[in-house]
């Protein structure tokens, strides 16, 4: 047993200089005499000792336990020794024939390593104890020691990495891989036979995994990943004779584009990885080869690389452009078949074949995407840049194609239906009035028409998504607009005004924006879906929300400069006078700057509408005051007839809707018909003047012009307040009734 051990122990460092395979034959000889060895030497043993054992059972029982243990371990040494050399052989004497005396040596170590294995599957054993076992594991141990020092020796000896130190794109220019080994001259380049025996060695070993690993990391970070994001660098590859293939990463200095295309960045990866293949990845590793080990580790990163950072942004922008697409598809497929022909990829198409297939699905998301980023951006844009808006401004809307034969007839009947009426429309009906809107309102329209275009004639749902996105675009103004612009809709009448303009724009349109797409939809949206009416009240409601609060705080702002007034009594003194006088032209001056604001931006019959309504509630607010005097003398009389007359000048010229002052004396003309208390404040103003006489006429027994404006008991508080109490007032008291 002794020279067996000594001759296993030996060929470990002999295997070099002698034939392998006569090596393995000898060792199976010596296996067969050693284990015959043995058994003639147990079986002699055991027949001289027998006779005298015969009368100890105790001894009897501990031989009989020798004896089957020294079976156990003859069977297990004998069973375990001749799998090895009959698994391996073959590969070993193959490999040592193509490598030298290294191979040799790695093999020879291998099986030692192998061997060591079984040693120590034996340590539950009670002849784990014995001194053939504990030599046979003392050597192993240090032969798989040397192996795996050796193997990752060679291994940073075959692959070197010249990593940079410093981060952006610059840095990648410093990015080098070098394979210091020569490749196979036959027709196709393929790996080394040494590079080979040491990725085998290192696969039995269990250590190539880990290795791999590491190494497809590195690529992919510092390789792989910058040729997909930056469109200005690429990969040289340099063959030096005799020392191996270099990839080094350089720029491309007349490359100006964001984004490199599909086909960049498939040639680019291609020439990298097919250098891998020849120069390192075509190996068997078992069952397959190591290419394929190295692309399942790499394969779903960098395929997502290549879709979020070269896909996503190829995707076409407009439906026109879809058709050149297919050349991607092409592009694609042509990757991924490469890719299978050197068994970085396993079965049918991956997620990024996938991708480039559903750009219909992708154009559409990305669509979307882009209409709803631009549109946001409209409306946080600023509001003060306008355009004008007639009744004969119209949407430009593109030439659709002919809708569908079913969808035709079905128009013509409803067509047919609508002509039954012989009535005919005004051509200014439901135009919309002459105002000014923002432009980017405009231009929000404009993109939303866009977008329906390309609904049209693409797949359903795209054109579902897009149809969607359109109506979303206009949610989107509903929720951003009056919040983002909160406080400047309350600071600045201007803007409250454009915002009433861009709402009731916006759902002018709403109403037959639907109806112009609809026939040329696919269905269901052509069936009735595609509508934005529903959309018309809520937009409608946010201008007049809008308008009327800037009417709210023009009022309280009216109502409190004419607090200042001191509710105008005593005005014979100065100081009173002065401040009652003051208040008055604040309040013309405030309204004459309202009507130049909105002047030729609201439409004339709101201009008029708010106008009116300001100038109504300051001179009501000075005839309630009036009316609460309880004494006023005559010379308080005339100087409130002198202030209440400045109202009356001036307030009409506050109504100034055009542009043009000749075309504005209509509506100043009209001043009653917007301010609900004018008449009554003119009244006011000759009562202020008027003899007691005058107010009995003017009071005609209940008929006359006081009497429409005035009740009989405010008419009674008047004269007390104006006339001292004497006899003809009390006449004149009792004609009131």
């Amino acid at each position: 047993m002794a020279s067996f051990v000594t001759e296993v122990l030996a060929s470990s460092g002999k295997l070099e200089k002698e034939d392998l395979s006569g090596k393995i034959s000898k060792l199976s000889r010596k296996v067969d005499d050693t284990k015959e060895e043995v058994c003639e030497m147990i079986t002699k043993r055991y027949g001289d000792f027998l006779p005298s054992l015969q009368g100890s059972e105790e001894l009897m029982i501990q031989v009989e336990e020798v004896s089957r243990e020294m079976d156990a371990l003859i069977n297990c040494i004998e069973n375990e020794v001749c799998m090895i050399l009959s698994i391996k052989t073959a590969e070993q004497t193959r490999l040592s024939f193509s490598c030298g005396g290294f191979t040799a040596v790695l093999c020879s170590r291998i099986s030692m390593w192998l061997l060591l294995n079984i040693v120590d599957s034996l340590k539950s054993w009670k002849t784990s104890q014995l001194p053939l076992l504990s030599t046979l594991r003392s050597e192993l141990t240090v032969q798989r020691e040397n192996l795996i020092y050796h193997l990752g020796d060679e291994w940073k000896r075959l692959v070197i990495w010249r990593l940079p130190s410093a981060k952006g794109v610059k840095s990648f220019l410093k990015v080098e891989l070098n394979l210091s080994h020569p490749c196979s001259k036959d027709v196709e380049p393929k790996p080394p036979a040494l590079l080979c025996c040491v990725l085998q060695a290192l696969a039995i070993q269990g250590d190539l995994q880990h290795k791999i690993k590491l190494f497809s990391q590195v690529l992919l970070k510092n390789m792989m990943k910058p040729l997909v994001m930056y469109p200005s660098l690429s990969v040289r590859v340099t063959k030096q004779q005799d020392e191996g293939t270099i990839l080094a990463l350089e720029c491309l200095e007349e490359s100006h584009e964001e984004r490199s295309t599909p086909s960049q960045v498939y040639s680019k990866l291609l020439l990298v990885l097919k250098t891998l293949h020849s120069h390192l990845l075509d190996v068997p590793i078992g069952e397959k080869k190591l290419s394929a080990i190295m692309g399942e580790l790499i394969w779903e990163e960098l395929s997502q690389c290549i879709i979020h950072e070269c896909l996503l942004y190829s995707i076409p922008t407009n439906s026109s452009q879809l058709e050149k697409y297919n050349t991607v598809i092409k592009e694609t497929e042509d990757f991924e078949k490469s890719l299978k022909e050197m068994e970085y990829l396993q079965g049918d198409s991956t997620d990024l074949l996938k991708y480039a297939r559903d750009v219909n699905c992708h154009f559409a998301s990305k669509k979307c995407k882009d209409v709803i980023v631009a549109a946001r951006k409209l409306m946080t844009s600023k509001m003060h840049n306008t355009v004008k808006i007639t009744p004969n401004s119209k949407l430009h809307i593109p030439k659709l194609p002919a809708p569908s034969s079913e969808v035709k007839v079905k128009q013509e009947t409803r067509n047919e239906m609508i002509t039954e009426n012989t009535k005919q429309l005004s051509a200014m009906s439901l135009c919309l009035p002459a105002c000014r809107i923002s432009e980017s309102v405009q231009q929000l329209m404009e993109l939303t028409i866009n977008t329906l275009c390309e609904a049209v004639g693409s797949s359903t749902q795209c054109a579902l998504q897009l149809f969607f996105t359109a109506r979303n675009i206009f949610q989107l103004f509903y929720d951003v607009v009056p919040t983002y612009h909160k406080e400047n809709l309350l600071k600045f009448p201007h803007l409250a005004a454009i915002q009433h303009n861009n709402c009731m724009y916006l759902a002018h349109h709403l109403l037959t924006l639907g109806h112009h797409f609809r026939a040329h939809l696919p269905q269901p949206l052509s069936e009735g879906v595609a509508t934005f009416v529903d959309m018309v009240p809520g937009f409608r409601k946010l201008g007049v929300q809008c308008f009327l609060a800037q009417l709210n705080v023009q009022r309280a702002e009216l109502l409190e400069r004419l607090s200042t007034a001191h509710n105008f009594c005593n005005l014979d003194d100065d100081d009173n006078y002065i401040a009652a006088s003051k208040a008055v032209r604040q309040v013309i001056h405030q309204l004459k700057q309202l009507g130049t604001v909105w002047q030729d931006v609201l439409p004339v019959s709101i201009y008029c509408k708010a106008m009116g309504n300001l100038l109504n509630t300051a001179i009501s607010e000075v005839i309630a005051k009036i009316m609460m005097l309880e004494d006023i003398s005559s010379e308080d009389g005339e100087h409130l007839h002198t202030l209440c007359q400045t109202i009356i000048e001036e307030g009409p010229l506050v109504f100034i809707p055009l542009a043009e002052e000749n075309k504005n004396k209509k509506y100043q003309e009209e001043v009653p018909v917007y301010v609900k208390k004018w008449s009554t404040f003119k009244e006011l103003v000759i009562v202020l003047r008027a003899n007691l006489q005058e107010i009995v006429d003017r009071w005609a027994d209940g008929k006359g012009p006081l009497a429409l404006e005035f009740s009989s008991s405010e008419v009674k508080n008047l004269i007390r307040a104006l006339f001292q109490n004497t006899e003809r007032r009390a006449i004149a008291l009792t004609k009131i009734k």
